[in-house]
């Protein structure tokens, strides 16, 4: 007997701004943003609790108010609701026009709410069809156009809902996905714009970033118009069957503050030392003890808003994060002293990054040079930061009793957030196969009783 499905769709429509609300708009990328063009695109998943929700509820109230207030949103992040347009021959730009929309599904789940707002590790697939896919791309023989954003609201009857986002990496990083979240939030719980405009932060659209030596940089080493016009071109996907699974680890300040000493003392000459770098270099190792490869990269983004002269302003709408790299090979990351190599490697890193003559912009492709040991195994990046508190966007019931960033599924990245309970303690998903997780748990687990 076949199995029933565990999603319906109920609802597949468009979301545009209010007529004549944006006159158009045209965003040019910049090397910040190029660097993300072929990447997968960002799947974030919030879960919200509503033990007596209705489906007529949830159709004739909840959903009309979130279509409401994401048009008025839409008219002050228009980029979102337009397309990226790839050339062959020139700078890619995200490009709005009257009538340009967001695709907006809604539907119904069967799978258990309380399994999928869990800690444990639970099966990746349960939630791909949660999260919304970005609208077919068309492509013509002078551009390539890609809508970049698209949302899916799923109701659990009798448990609560979940808001779906995916957005194209090139959109945005999380700064500018935070105060797009923060309007639209701020406009569906008032139910107009007036409470936003008064004491919210409307973003920088204009394009102060101006390095077009670099962005020209950045079009060469990414190959372009081969990897657009060249070759076929198709967007990854998630899909099932997968044999991953993803779980949720929350480390205290109690534990993050003793790892940070033990980092300290054991390596007193390191210049950088931070939560951030101790806690990666924790989670780096860990997960390095729970494969067999020969040699991992580790990287993560740091925010280049405030970094550079002049600064940039914190609203300014787009990616403005630079990477921080380091690589190591595996067994030096799984020895005796293989935490105390990860953070080392991090921080040394970091301060270099941050510290360089130079500024964290250069004239420099990131990679360059960077696979003189030979092409590592595993690839790992960072997701989020804490420093943004996603468990505060509250669409008026409430904060979510869970986040999750879908797309480290696509590679071997975690995410990392502020804790859903507490801002001082921090909460790391990782993705693993099924094998790999059974042997990271207790690696994880138990590792932190060997470190103090």
């Amino acid at each position: 007997m076949a199995s029933l499905p565990t999603l319906t769709i109920l609802q597949q429509s468009k979301v545009s701004p209010p007529p004549a609300t944006v006159h158009g708009g045209v965003l040019p990328l910049t090397f910040f943003d190029i660097l993300w063009l072929s990447f997968p695109p960002v799947h974030h998943l919030y879960f919200y609790e509503l033990p007596s929700v209705t489906k007529t509820h949830f159709i004739e109230t909840i959903v009309p108010n979130l279509k409401q207030s994401l048009s008025i949103t839409l008219q002050h992040f228009f980029p979102f609701s337009g397309n990226l347009i790839v050339f062959p021959n020139r700078k890619p730009e995200i490009r709005y026009a009257e009538g340009d929309s967001v695709a907006f599904t809604v539907a119904e789940s069967t799978l258990g709410f309380d399994d999928l707002i869990g800690n444990h590790p639970r099966e990746c697939g349960k939630f791909y069809g949660l999260i919304p896919v970005l609208p077919e791309f068309t492509k013509e023989p002078d551009r390539v156009e890609i809508p970049v954003f698209s949302v899916q609201v799923t109701l659990f009857p009798n448990s609560g809902v979940s808001i779906g986002m995916t957005n194209h990496h090139s959109l945005g990083d999380a700064s500018t996905r935070f105060c797009f979240l923060k309007a639209w939030t701020s406009i569906a719980r008032s139910g107009s714009d007036e409470s936003f405009l008064a004491n919210g932060t409307l973003p920088v659209i204009d394009r102060v970033v101006n390095y077009p030596k670099i962005d020209e940089l950045y079009l060469k080493n990414l190959e372009v118009e081969t990897t657009f016009f060249k070759k076929e071109f198709q967007p990854p996907r998630l899909s099932e069957p997968t044999d991953k699974v993803r779980a949720t680890f929350v480390l205290t300040r109690t534990v993050l503050d003793r790892l940070k000493k033990l980092v300290s003392t054991k390596v007193p000459t390191l210049p950088y030392v931070s939560t951030f770098t101790v806690l990666c270099g924790y989670v780096w190792s860990c997960i390095a003890k729970s494969r067999n490869d020969e040699l991992e990269i580790f990287g993560f983004t740091v925010d280049c808003r405030a970094r550079v002269d002049p600064p940039i302003p914190a609203a300014y709408f787009g990616n403005c994060v630079g990477l921080c790299l380091a690589i190591a090979k595996t067994d030096h990351l799984t020895g005796d002293e293989g935490f105390l190599t990860a953070a080392q490697l991090l921080g040394e890193n970091l301060h270099k990054m941050l510290t360089d003559e130079n500024g964290v912009v250069n004239d420099k492709w990131p990679f360059d040079g960077l696979f003189s040991q030979g092409m590592p195994t595993t690839m790992m990046g960072v997701a989020g930061t804490p420093k943004l508190k996603f468990y505060d966007i509250d669409f008026g019931w409430g904060r979510p009793v869970k986040h999750e960033t879908i797309s480290i599924d696509y590679n071997d990245s975690i995410s990392l957030s502020a804790c859903k309970d507490s801002n001082g303690d921090l909460e790391i998903g990782v993705c693993l196969s099924a094998t790999e997780m059974e042997a990271f748990v207790p690696i994880f687990t138990n590792g932190l009783e060997a470190c103090f």
